[in-house]
């Protein structure tokens, strides 16, 4: 009986300890698994703290958002702005005494895309402060300047425009406002880019009260090339086009008689000037910008396949680049009377694009659909001409097919050779484009001169332009010629 029991209290105790060993064991392992959870958020810190060192903290230095910048003056002086091929558009002149004053010597030409650094920053002055601000000067003589208190000189910017374009295009514009803009479709390069009104970036610190007074209706600060929203009319009927031929592959027996106007529910619809444009193919239609033809193409339109269609085109989207823009927008619904589809279809209504937008879209119809970023600025490099860094083309986005963008080509190249933009026809370059005349008063008939297209020849890059003249009329009369004078001058 004894015998038992000792037994029995053995077995207890030997049951005991396993409890308390497997309690020890269970807390042993939660400790571990807290250990290491620490560890590894601990080294998650430390791989970012390196990674936003390395590779993120000159992007929030870099932001314009960011006030310490300024502070970066107190040591450097602020560096050049530069042409592409050499020419000083700002820099910093400091006096016998010290005393620095920010320069532009083509003052207006040059305004908006390469702004100001008084009362604020804008352009190029805003977006590339930090580098500007930033010297890479030989290290030697950054640290006498140290000693010295004097301050090192800043790194320039070299820009990818052109100044014989710049010019150029400025004078093409003349006394219009609006906007004119040149890129590379390949690469994505801004060779030129011109608003106005515009203002002398030399005296804008004495200017400004009556630049920002409310009796001053101008918005010449605004950048009309980025920034400008506008109707953008017949340039629309790219889209438009776009968006038929995807619905419609037979496309090409598409046939319309016009007679100079369309009604439909009582809303009416006229060519431009009330011409009758008679039996008119779907190629016809583009060329001669037929109203009537293709409010009839909108009426027959999928509304939410359109829709779709804008939003990859980046209509109510933010566009790629580093510029201040303005979102295009794009309103049309199911909802919409077919007045609105009518509207809408020829580039009225309620759509709004930026001239920007509408070159994006042409560069990429040039570019077999494929949109390359815009970026204005090709390196940056120190006081003695030595590279400090360089910025590379890069793709953005397929923005179409390559088939569509070739069927569009052929569409562009008709309006140049038998249609509204024949005035670029038969010159040293392959151009292709499309007109525009974009009312914008309805109560005086007025509208906007636009035009966008680009221009081919072997020897050259090919280039993209648009321009928009406020209230110049048919994009034949004002929009053409002035873009006939950049292809000019590029291909000359």
């Amino acid at each position: 009986m004894k015998k038992e029991n000792i037994n029995q209290q053995k077995r207890k105790q030997n049951r005991d300890s396993k409890q308390k060993s497997g309690t020890s064991v269970s807390k042993n392992k939660e400790f571990a698994v807290i250990t290491y959870l620490f560890l590894a958020i601990f080294i998650c810190l430390m791989g970012y703290m390196v990674y936003f060192q390395a590779v993120k903290s000159e992007d929030f230095i870099n932001s314009p958002y960011n006030s310490r910048q300024d502070t970066f003056a107190d040591r450097v002086v602020r560096g050049k702005i530069m042409s592409a091929d050499g020419k000083v558009l700002a820099e910093t002149v400091v006096d016998a005494a010290g005393n620095e004053t920010r320069k532009y010597p083509y003052g207006n030409m040059y305004a908006h895309v390469v702004g100001f650094s008084t009362n604020g920053k804008s352009g190029i002055e805003s977006n590339m402060n930090f580098n500007l601000l930033r010297s890479h000067s030989f290290v030697l003589e950054r640290m006498f300047n140290e000693i010295k208190d004097e301050k090192s000189m800043g790194d320039n910017v070299v820009t990818t425009l052109d100044s014989t374009l710049q010019e150029t295009a400025y004078q093409a514009l003349g006394n219009y406002d609006g906007a004119v803009v040149v890129m590379e479709p390949s690469t994505g390069k801004v060779l030129a880019m011109v608003s106005k009104p515009d203002f002398d970036p030399n005296t804008i610190a004495a200017d400004w009260d009556s630049i920002i007074s409310e009796d001053n209706n101008n918005s010449v600060l605004l950048n009309r090339a980025t920034q400008g929203l506008y109707p953008p009319g017949s340039t629309f009927k790219i889209i438009t086009t776009l968006e038929y031929i995807r619905e419609n592959p037979d496309y090409e027996n598409y046939s319309y008689s016009c007679n100079g106007s369309i009604t439909e529910n009582d809303f009416t619809i006229h060519c431009y000037n009330n011409a009758v444009h008679g039996t008119q193919d779907l190629k016809q239609s583009f060329a001669n910008s037929c109203n009537s033809s293709y409010a009839n193409i909108g009426l027959s339109l999928d509304t939410d396949s359109l829709s779709d269609l804008c939003s990859d085109l980046m209509f109510d989207k933010t566009l790629p680049g580093n510029f201040e823009t303005s979102k295009s927008q794009f309103k049309l619904t199911d909802e919409s009377p077919e007045s609105m589809k009518m509207q809408t279809s020829i580039g009225q209504g309620e759509t709004l694009v930026t001239p920007l937008h509408m070159l994006l879209i042409t560069s990429a119809i040039a570019n077999d659909g494929i949109l390359m970023k815009p970026y204005v600025v090709d390196h940056t490099e120190n006081e003695n001409g030595i590279e400090v860094k360089k910025y590379e083309p890069a793709a953005s986005k397929q923005l179409l097919s390559e088939k569509e963008a070739k069927t569009m080509q052929e569409f562009m190249a008709g309006v140049v050779a038998d249609g509204t933009a024949s005035k670029l026809n038969g010159q040293s370059y392959t151009a292709y484009g499309k007109t525009g005349s974009a009312e914008f008063n309805n109560n005086k008939g007025e509208s906007h001169s636009w035009f966008v297209g680009y221009a081919h020849r072997e020897d050259k890059e090919d280039i993209a332009v648009v321009v928009i003249a406020e209230g110049a009329g048919a994009g034949s009369t004002v929009a053409v010629p002035a873009a006939k004078q950049v292809f000019d001058v590029y291909y000359r």
